[in-house]
């Protein structure tokens, strides 16, 4: 049996079974299709290689100048690929089971200074129009409760809770929480309101789905503005506010967000709950941006770091 079929069998078994999304089963095509062409090269069929010719593969990717994550992604595909084939009876064996990939380094999150911040709030007062009133209504939600990009742009209508002065969220996994927001937030999504109705699609259909959601879209067919759509937004933005649009994205403010707060004195504990996250150890980044931030500091503003010379 060809690569081609094996693959076409894996695919069709994590879309079944797993339920895995077509970009998910993309990625594992590509992985899988890469893996396959250099045991070609070494006149291995895929569902025929051995473990040296695996540790062969994961050598050649290193030689290649391949980064670990991406040599970790190949050997994630391997170790399901020929799990498969195990469970499946293709194989008495699995090739991939010993198989140990590189060690990733933990990178740290971007972030962005206050002050770079506030450069692209000023940017989003000069936008006129109801289109200005909607980007300041969706930057201060995003960087005063600090949201996913998903989560904001899909809040609905009744997302506020007036009384508590608060957004009800609901994020990854189905996990709720309460969000509080700056009276500049509140006071920026009373503007919207006001003009909120000028985003929504004129026919009547499309108008019923859209009226659902805070941040309505004229033309998507989930009814609300899209990521990709938001993500321009804020690369426009960051060009207007002489920034890298590089260096921008909603992301990247929601990491801004939480390393405010911790510098500023927030527990480490209740900027988890504001974000979101399930385990505390995701929000610990946090404090390692803050560590890296305090050793460049000291590394180019002390007075013994620039050997003067002087006593």
């Amino acid at each position: 049996m060809s690569a081609n079929r094996d693959i076409a069998l894996f695919l069709d078994m994590m879309a079944a079974e797993r339920g895995a999304a077509f970009n998910t089963l993309e990625a594992y095509r590509r992985d899988l299709d890469d893996i396959a062409g250099r045991l070609a090269a070494r006149g291995t069929a895929l569902a025929d290689a051995s473990t040296a010719d695996l540790e062969a593969v994961l050598a050649g990717l290193a030689s290649d100048g391949l980064s670990a994550s991406t040599a970790a992604r190949r050997l994630s595909a391997m170790k399901r690929f020929y799990r498969f084939l195990l469970s499946d009876g293709r194989r008495g064996d699995d090739p991939a089971a010993a198989l140990k990939g590189p060690k990733k380094g933990r990178s740290l999150p971007k972030v962005l200074s206050e002050a770079d911040v506030d450069a692209l709030f000023d940017a989003a007062g000069r936008i006129e129009g109801a289109n200005g009133v909607r980007t300041r209504a969706l930057m201060e939600i995003l960087y005063a409760g600090g949201l996913r990009v998903s989560e904001l742009v899909s809040l609905p209508l009744n997302a506020f809770v007036r009384a508590e002065r608060c957004i009800h969220v609901t994020g990854k996994g189905g996990r709720e929480r309460l969000v509080p927001l700056t009276p500049n937030a509140l006071e920026a999504v009373d503007a919207y309101r006001a003009v909120r109705e000028t985003h929504l699609p004129p026919e009547a259909g499309r108008a019923k789905r859209a009226q659902r959601f805070l941040f309505p879209s004229r033309t998507a067919k989930s009814g609300h503005m899209t990521r990709e759509r938001f993500a321009q937004i804020l690369g426009d933005l960051a060009v207007a506010a002489g920034l890298d649009p590089a260096r921008i994205s909603p992301h990247v403010l929601r990491h801004a967000f939480a390393t405010h707060l911790l510098a500023r004195g927030a527990d480490l504990r209740s900027v988890q709950m504001l974000l979101g996250h399930a385990d505390v150890s995701t929000t610990q980044i946090y404090t390692h941006v803050l560590d890296e931030r305090l050793k460049t500091l000291v590394q180019t503003s002390h007075p013994l770091a620039r050997g003067s010379g002087g006593d």
